[in-house]
């Protein structure tokens, strides 16, 4: 499957992006929608990746904190290059931007998982939507693909 890596802007394109993220995580996942949507969309850096017809099939954001979250991917595309493809550009986009670590939210079940591939906890665990969350963090030069079924 071909697929191309944008990098948009929220004011520009929030209608693909919002219609994406309310797909994956409003309609499938169930969150609420005044949980997804928040006052650092229109600040982050977004990136956008649509197939050969130009539909999108994933997106993600890096925020001014460098806070890598909002992953939302649709259901058939879930595969390791896709989730690669979108991690590598955000991981550019943060070193273009001079971030130089990387904060990501996971899942408390998949806290000691990441750490053992070089996350740190970043804080107390919270609660987020009703799951229980923990922010971890790692230098953007040594960010490994993290578990993408327990991010945000």
């Amino acid at each position: 499957m071909a697929f191309t890596i944008q990098n948009v802007d929220w004011e520009k394109d929030k209608h693909r992006l919002k219609a994406l993220r309310e797909h994956v995580f409003v309609l499938e996942w169930r969150v609420p929608e005044a949980s997804e949507f928040d006052e650092h969309d229109s600040s982050a850096c977004h990136v956008l990746i649509v197939n050969d017809e130009n539909e999108p099939i994933a997106t993600g954001r890096l925020t001014k904190r460098g806070e890598l979250g909002r992953i939302a991917v649709k259901r058939c595309h879930r595969t390791l290059p896709v989730y690669r493809a979108l991690f590598e550009a955000l991981i550019n986009t943060a070193k273009q931007n001079n971030v130089p670590i990387i904060k990501v939210v996971c899942n408390l079940e998949s806290v000691s998982y990441h750490q053992s591939i070089g996350f740190i906890p970043d804080g107390q665990v919270f609660m987020d939507a009703g799951v229980p969350r923990q922010r971890l963090k790692c230098p953007a030069e040594r960010f490994p693909l993290p578990d993408v079924t327990q991010l945000h």
